[in-house]
């Protein structure tokens, strides 16, 4: 089967991810469309998966837009669909793995005639898209795809609630390569060094730096935790939120926490720290539509506290493979530092468990199984 891939981002993140693992076992057969430049085509290219930059032109829609600036944008969006679907010829299958992908993708799969799979990473909601939004997202998937993968049975839910059809919808969760996963206790304790984190309790946060992914309520709880607590933030701003970075640094500031507060930015070494770490904190305002971060800090053998929304809910029991805590609640979240922090028994044994949970439920081979099974169907 040779697969025609397209994804709106030329930066990578969770959708991007998981594009890698889901290409990978067609790159000989596949081509990756992108709708912008960036560092994601470098990863890809590194994974020696083919991959092309179709527009270098800014498609100007975001999540939150009205339908007169969607319909504004139809004008530099002809081009890439005329260019979508004389590549799509080319192959048996259109693969949209994200929302712009998808639109253009279902006017490729109408002109070209091949089959259209949406790749649903979002939660379809008010909290995240605008009505107009949801509406195009909804009526492109139903008129057009064949299959919709939905990472989680939120993203589902949502999706149904929008109008969604059910009877081509799966939940297929996302795939992770364990080896990548695994660091030596040498690595470990020399990063700890190098960040002078050294008899810290520390906690990790990785996700780019926005206002719903949080970082306000874990430097908010560090300041009601212990002493010897200590907070890495692993991420930067990406879609024009430095604004809210800025936000950040007057919030550690005003609160006294300079000293126990890093910002590393972007790394490209997260399965290392994480392992650095004692508890990964994942703390989003608003409902996840999986959280990628809590399933690394587990393969990592690293416990984790999730905000109680969204596909957190499907991966984190509390108690038996992590903790959940009532998003927005910088309070519950310092308890749990606090008693991850004063039980470390218990706390390594939930991370033992999760991580044989998370290989487990978890494993690429498995879950690309799952998509090869449903995509052969097609």
């Amino acid at each position: 089967m040779k697969i025609f891939f397209l994804d709106q981002s030329g930066k990578p993140g969770g959708a991007e991810l998981c594009l890698i693992d889901i290409a990978k076992p067609y790159k000989d057969r596949c081509l990756v469309g992108l709708f912008a430049e960036g560092s994601f085509r470098n990863l890809l290219q590194q994974n020696h998966i083919p991959v092309q930059v179709l527009t270098t032109q800014a498609i100007e829609v975001r999540k939150e837009s009205s339908l007169a600036q969607g319909l504004g944008s139809l004008g530099q969006l002809i081009p890439l669909i005329a260019k979508v679907v004389q590549q799509a010829r080319e192959f048996d299958l259109i693969y949209a793995n994200t929302q712009k992908a998808l639109v253009v993708g279902a006017l490729a799969s109408f002109f070209s005639r091949r089959p259209l799979v949406y790749h649903l990473h979002d939660i379809l909601s008010p909290e995240h898209f605008s009505k107009t939004n949801r509406s195009i997202a909804v009526t492109c998937a139903n008129r057009f795809a064949s299959l919709v993968i939905a990472n989680s049975q939120a993203s589902q839910a949502a999706f149904l609630a929008a109008g969604g059809r059910p009877d081509i919808t799966k939940v297929v969760y996302n795939g992770f390569d364990t080896k990548n996963y695994q660091s030596q206790e040498s690595d470990v304790r020399q990063i700890r060094q190098q960040l002078g984190i050294d008899g810290q309790f520390v906690v990790g946060h990785f996700s780019r730096l926005a206002p719903w992914k949080g970082q306000h309520i874990l430097i908010e709880a560090l300041a009601k935790s212990p002493l010897d607590v200590t907070a890495i933030l692993v991420g930067d701003a990406l879609f024009g939120e430095q604004e809210y970075v800025q936000h950040l640094h007057q919030q550690v500031t005003a609160l006294g926490l300079e000293n126990r507060v890093k910002f590393l930015g972007f790394r490209s070494d997260i399965p290392l720290l994480m392992s650095a770490c004692d508890l990964v904190a994942h703390t989003s305002t608003a409902a996840e539509p999986f959280g990628r971060v809590i399933v690394e800090g587990m393969l990592c053998g690293t416990p984790v506290v999730a905000a109680k929304a969204g596909g957190a809910i499907e991966l984190v029991e509390h108690g038996v493979n992590g903790f959940l805590v009532t998003p927005a609640k910088p309070d519950e979240l310092a308890q749990v530092i606090t008693t991850c922090l004063q039980e470390p028994e218990k706390t390594a044994n939930i991370a033992e468990n999760a991580q044989a949970i998370a290989r487990q439920r978890f494993d690429v081979t498995a879950i690309n199984q799952q998509i090869a099974k449903l995509l052969n169907k097609l």
